[in-house]
């Protein structure tokens, strides 16, 4: 793979609770254990393209708190090269609340900071960062205006521009066209195309009503029912791997993060499908957002361990 990526979106310190279930309006429950975690979609991403041996940059922002020490510190322990990130004088670290009940689901509240306090100038230190890089990848933990200005600076490099809808937001109708691959959930699927987005049929259709808005290729991820990709030359559908959920945090980051990796690495969009979707389910079956995310060792010897089981 020549280049490195940038990984432009969001770096939260995570607060996770586990439970059996959520408190119900007034009411006060007993939690099973807290932990902190550092997280973030944009640190999640950047963090598991660097286990899959990726050369990453992380370009976001922090708070001048110990928050931020702790998040940049943690990036630089994956090798993630965090000289682009910057800190935010005036706003702290963004926060995430996250609560896991039994059957490994989550539900989680953002307080975004410092990711949302940019400045247009600021903008300015992506200029040096994209020489040499092989692609950009986005969420929208960042405010909207930034990610299209960025997407469309790298665009006009040649870089591969990924946009990852997470979480979900009204966006200009012509940000599509300065992206190359679009990474969505069904229910962000829903949210774009208006209409539900339940199994792979449903996927594949809203697949095809956003390519028709300009983007390269599509993909959508649908949980236990795996995930969708669409291109100009068709549909793909890749099964889920069955794994026990333990806690989905950073699952939806792990697939983009190894979606990219394996595209960047030349495999065509069936296997890097697979791959992604490999990688998401080791994801499920670990606690916490960053320490879940699997190296690319761990994810070839979890696919020849189901393909096995499949021959077998």
């Amino acid at each position: 793979m020549d280049g490195h990526v940038i990984v432009l979106g969001g770096l939260n310190f995570d607060l996770v609770i586990r439970g059996s279930r959520m408190p119900g309006k007034g009411e006060s429950v007993f939690g099973k254990s807290f932990h902190t975690f550092p997280g973030g979609k944009g640190a999640n991403q950047a963090v598991q393209l660097a286990r899959l041996g990726v050369q990453t940059h992380m370009f976001g922002r922090v708070g001048n708190d110990i928050y931020g020490d702790q998040l940049i510190a943690s990036l630089e322990e994956d090798g993630v090269t965090t000289d682009a990130l910057l800190r935010d004088p005036e706003l702290g670290t963004g926060k995430g609340w996250v609560f896991v009940d039994d059957d490994g689901d989550n539900y989680i509240i953002v307080v975004p900071e410092a990711n949302m306090n940019w400045a247009q100038g600021e903008l300015e230190a992506l200029d040096e960062l994209l020489r040499g890089s092989a692609c950009l990848l986005c969420q929208l933990e960042t405010p909207v205006p930034i990610v299209e200005a960025c997407l469309v600076q790298a665009k006009d490099a040649g870089l591969m521009t990924v946009l990852n809808t997470a979480p979900a937001t009204k966006l200009p109708a012509d940000l599509f066209t300065h992206v190359d691959l679009l990474i969505l959930n069904q229910t962000e699927a829903a949210f774009y195309v208006g209409r539900s987005v339940d199994g792979a049929d449903q996927a594949q259709s809203a697949a095809e009503a956003l390519l028709a808005r300009g983007c390269g290729t599509v993909a959508i991820t649908l949980g236990d029912q795996g995930a969708v990709a669409a291109d100009g030359s068709g549909a793909r559908h890749c099964a889920a791997f069955p794994v026990p959920a333990v806690d989905v945090t950073a699952a939806g980051d792990s697939f983009c993060a190894a979606l990219v990796h394996a595209l960047l690495a030349g495999a065509d969009l069936s296997r890097a499908l697979q791959f992604a979707c490999a990688s998401g389910a080791l994801t499920v079956t670990r606690s916490g957002a960053q320490p879940s995310l699997p190296k690319l060792a761990e994810i070839r010897a979890f696919m020849e361990s189901a393909r096995a089981r499949h021959v077998n």
